[in-house]
């Protein structure tokens, strides 16, 4: 039986975008489950825009601190002010004069340094150990990590693929790696914390 609007059987409005005021309370119930510090590393990403989108992600996921060398463009450069959005004020930058010094930067500050290439001997990311506080590295965007960093790293890790194309964007790759180890944080809490979007209805719905 159909039923006309404003009729008893009218059914509920659908799942529908959030407003800003929920985007933000969803945000911070998963920032509180967000323990372990996380640090990027970028190896000579030379294209501004992917400086500042890798900036963006970074912000969006906590990390609090980007160690730069190399060739790595500039944070301040146009372009990736344009595609960082004015997330770089989140951040903490250091520039070091090459990959070596960075790495040992951050271990020096307790992070487990992990390089994200295509190299002999690398494990699936995911089954590299992101558990705790760890620092993600990248490369350049053609030749990938060089053999400095990669003798630096603590451990290598790739990102697995199906397709025809030889590589990821290294923006992309840096989003997938940090979106996989703060997922591996929270998979180890309890499954009862996990925020659901909009109203606590909602997850009354899905049980």
């Amino acid at each position: 039986m159909t039923t006309q609007p404003g009729s008893a059987g009218t059914r509920s409005p659908g799942p529908r975008p959030l407003g800003p005021t929920d985007v933000k309370r969803l945000n911070r119930s998963w920032r509180q489950r967000a323990q372990a510090r996380v640090g990027l590393l970028l190896d000579s990403v030379s294209q501004p825009f992917n400086v500042g989108s890798i900036i963006r992600t970074a912000a969006a996921f906590g990390v609090d601190r980007i160690w730069l060398c190399g060739d790595t463009a500039p944070p301040e450069h146009p372009q990736a002010l344009k595609t960082a959005l004015g997330t770089g004020r989140l951040v903490t930058f250091e520039r070091e004069p090459g990959a070596g010094p960075a790495a040992a930067a951050a271990a020096s500050s307790g992070l487990t340094v992990i390089a994200i290439e295509l190299a002999r001997g690398a494990v699936p990311l995911h089954e590299a150990p992101l558990e705790g506080d760890v620092c993600l590295a990248l490369g350049h965007e053609d030749r990938g990590c060089s053999a400095a960093l990669l003798a630096a790293a603590d451990v290598i890790a790739y990102i697995p693929q199906l397709g025809r194309v030889g590589s990821l964007n290294v923006a992309a790759a840096a989003a997938i790696a940090l979106a996989e180890t703060r997922r591996r944080e929270w998979q180890r809490q309890p499954e009862d914390d996990s925020p659901i979007c909009g109203a606590e209805g909602a997850r009354r719905r899905l049980d």
